[in-house]
């Protein structure tokens, strides 16, 4: 009799544990506390390190340990926001055309490139569109996959759905989804079903292009495949 009570008592309180209870002490979601999405593109992930993630519209002075800077627009590599958190110790990872605009301590990557920085292995990943020529191949600009607490982190920058996503072995995955010049939430779920990450966070969207709307519809699309999570804008 215990023995069919049992899973349905077992199921009922997964059901109504909170997102926070079940991150449990393994997996992607024991993160989520620790990455603050910040709009747009920009994350302070806070882990062995202090790491942004293309600092845009900064509210408020912070210093980060590493600024990772996936390309040179405007909304990604902004010299102002940079700065807003940038302290002298901080290593900025940035492609070589954003070098150009910035200061410090600045260490340039292209894809492929796996570097070591504070500690923290950090590597390079393209990022280009397929259907649209706002971010070429050519150009060679990235995203990231780097170690927080064990996690691997993978920040796709401004990129289509891409064969090279296939290889990427992740456990959260911080994915575009607002469509016009990144994936639509569509190709987001593709993405993130090739990728295969314990957690899936969507980006770009509420500021220069989309709206939650796209985020709530990448988070449908992968219901009961892969974790999402919406995070409120810090």
């Amino acid at each position: 009799m215990l023995s069919k009570i049992f899973p349905i008592i077992f199921l009922i309180i997964i059901t109504l544990l909170p997102i926070s209870a079940m991150a449990g002490g393994k997996g992607g979601k024991t993160m989520v506390k620790d990455i603050h999405w910040l709009g747009h593109d920009t994350f302070k992930i806070v882990g062995e390190k202090v790491i942004y993630t293309d600092p845009f519209k900064i509210k408020k002075k912070d210093t980060a340990d590493i600024i990772l800077i996936t390309h040179e627009h405007f909304d990604h590599c902004s010299p102002e926001d940079v700065n807003a958190v940038q302290g002298p110790k901080t290593v900025i990872v940035a492609t070589s055309d954003c070098a150009k605009k910035l200061s410090g301590k600045i260490k340039i990557v292209k894809p492929g490139d796996k570097i070591n920085v504070e500690g923290i292995e950090i590597e390079a990943v393209p990022a280009y569109n397929t259907n649209k020529q706002f971010h070429p191949k050519d150009k060679g600009w990235v995203g990231y996959i780097f170690v927080a607490k064990g996690q691997r982190i993978y920040i796709a920058g401004d990129t289509d759905y891409i064969p090279e996503m296939k290889n990427l072995k992740v456990d959260i995955a911080l994915l575009p989804v607002s469509g016009t010049y990144v994936m639509t939430a569509e190709e987001a779920i593709k993405a993130a079903l090739d990728i295969k990450p314990k957690l899936a966070i969507p980006m770009h969207y509420g500021s220069i292009v989309g709206s939650k709307n796209d985020a709530k519809k990448f988070a449908k699309g992968l219901k009961g495949k892969i974790e999402v999570v919406i995070p409120q804008e810090e």
